[in-house]
């Protein structure tokens, strides 16, 4: 047999799914799995979108143009007016999901051994893709203490090189629901034009930003026009993870070319994800308050539950539906595998998110797990009796290390 490629034998693995093997044995097993390990909403997607979508006559399914197709394209600006973000529509380019405008980005953007900084924890694919890219990803940690606040800008001055090419942020945060203030971004793009670096934000969250807190988008960054990519999806906004449909904005006309000539290589981003966005872009307002009402509700119970457990480290997240949460456990990849392979309560556990698969520095995260509140309140009040069971029980329980 011929060998495989280094490139392929060195792959990196995604810490959200390199688990569902165990999971789906579990399963085989008769044992029930809460999912709380995966941004997968079981929130209804609109209705009404399907609907119209299934209704809509289509005699040949064909290629999209390659940036997608204008007409959503403009429906998506009339979106972004509600954010008084005032975009054209050859601004935008439509990605299979945002993850792949994540690559494209990199692509686009950086040369072989260019860097990118980005707090951690993070979200772990951009660590894939960016390998992918061969470019580098130069973390900076942030700390639970502080709800993994958005680290000084002092923090990332120490850390650009010449081989610096961009700063990159998820806001709201993914795994850390952090919300970034505007006072926050505004510093850390004095500091991208002083060093003409190019800001790349992940807003795909931007719709679950809580507490009366005033969500600020890049795109309103004045004299970045040139340095400012946002990406954007319709994934969590209204539940349609499988339309794979994301999109990359710039008002950068040579990186929205190159973009374009990434995008034509991989011919055309899914059709019938594409029919069904530009009829979610309709949804009333009032789906996406009920939907954020929810997550509030969700969050509440979820930090509630997890300040009752002894000595398990929480904060009450900004947005997003994520909590990244510190266990009294040896090791987070051992206990997230213990779940599944060896604890039951009434034959039922949970699945969680590994930390450490969120930290690109070697060796921290590994008290760490990240939990999505993407269920009902009843499946995650039972979620959280088996994580509590399981912490009672785990036979690696241990102190928690201070994270700094």
């Amino acid at each position: 047999m011929p060998d495989i490629s280094k490139r392929g034998a060195e792959a990196y693995s995604s810490p959200i799914r390199k688990l569902t093997p165990f999971a789906d044995k579990a399963k085989q097993s008769g044992k029930k799995i809460f999912h709380l390990n995966i941004g997968q909403p079981d929130i209804k997607t609109p209705k009404e979108a399907i609907q119209k979508m299934q209704s809509t006559p289509v005699d040949v399914l064909a290629y999209s143009p390659s940036k997608g197709y204008l007409s959503l394209r403009k429906k998506i600006t009339e979106y972004y007016q509600r954010y008084n973000v005032a975009l054209d529509a050859e601004e935008i380019l439509i990605s299979t999901g945002a993850s792949e405008g994540i690559f494209f980005t990199f692509l686009s953007c950086m040369d072989e051994g260019d860097e990118v900084i980005i707090p951690e924890p993070l979200y772990a694919n951009y660590i894939g893709f960016a390998e992918y890219a061969r470019c580098k990803v130069v973390p900076i940690t942030s700390y639970i203490d502080n709800g993994f606040a958005m680290p000084t800008c002092e923090d990332f001055e120490r850390k650009i090189t010449p081989r610096t090419k961009a700063i990159m942020l998820c806001n709201p945060g993914n795994p850390t629901g952090c919300l970034y203030s505007e006072e926050a971004l505004r510093e850390i793009a004095a500091m991208v034009q002083k060093h003409n670096l190019f800001l790349i934000v992940d807003e795909v969250y931007r719709e679950f930003c809580y507490d009366n807190q005033q969500y600020f988008s890049a795109l309103h960054l004045e004299g970045l026009e040139n340095n400012v990519i946002v990406l954007d999806s319709v994934s969590k906004r209204y539940s349609a993870c499988g339309a794979r449909i994301g999109m990359v904005v710039t008002r950068n006309k040579e990186v929205m070319r190159i973009l374009t000539q990434f995008s034509e290589v991989r011919l055309s981003p899914p059709t019938f994800g594409q029919i069904l966005t530009e009829y979610l872009v309709d949804t009333p307002q009032q789906y996406l308050d009920e939907v954020k009402e929810e997550y509030v509700k969700r969050r509440n119970l979820l930090f509630e539950r997890l300040s009752k457990m002894e000595d398990v480290v929480c904060y009450r997240p900004g947005g997003a539906f994520y909590s990244f949460v510190q266990l009294p456990i040896d090791d987070c990849d051992r206990f997230c595998r213990w779940l599944l392979e060896e604890f039951s309560l009434d034959n039922k556990t949970v699945m969680l998110a590994p930390g450490s698969g969120f930290y690109a520095t070697e060796g921290l995260g590994k008290q760490e797990v990240r939990i999505a509140y993407v269920l009902n309140a009843d499946d995650l009040n039972q979620a959280m009796d088996c994580l509590e069971a399981a912490l009672n029980t785990y036979p690696g329980r241990t102190e928690l290390k201070k994270a700094r």
